[in-house]
């Protein structure tokens, strides 16, 4: 699935933004860069089921590197 960003303009001038296909902490990087274009800050968000399961793989693969110097 491609990278996508999706920004709604709301009728009373708030923005939502969502990513879609970023895995991990990706998606903030761009959400940073969101807020920087509109002078805007975060002021609700949660963590989509691609961060959350880039972030338990990330943890499972160093768990998994750090045991294999193991005797």
């Amino acid at each position: 699935m491609a990278k996508q960003l999706v920004v709604r303009l709301r009728a009373d001038g708030t923005v939502d933004a969502e990513t879609i296909g970023m895995h991990g902490a990706e998606c903030l990087d761009h959400i940073e860069a969101l807020e920087a274009l509109l002078d805007a800050e975060t002021v609700s968000s949660s963590f989509t089921q691609d961060y959350t399961s880039a972030s338990i793989s990330e943890t499972a693969s160093q768990g998994v590197d750090q045991s294999d110097g193991a005797p």
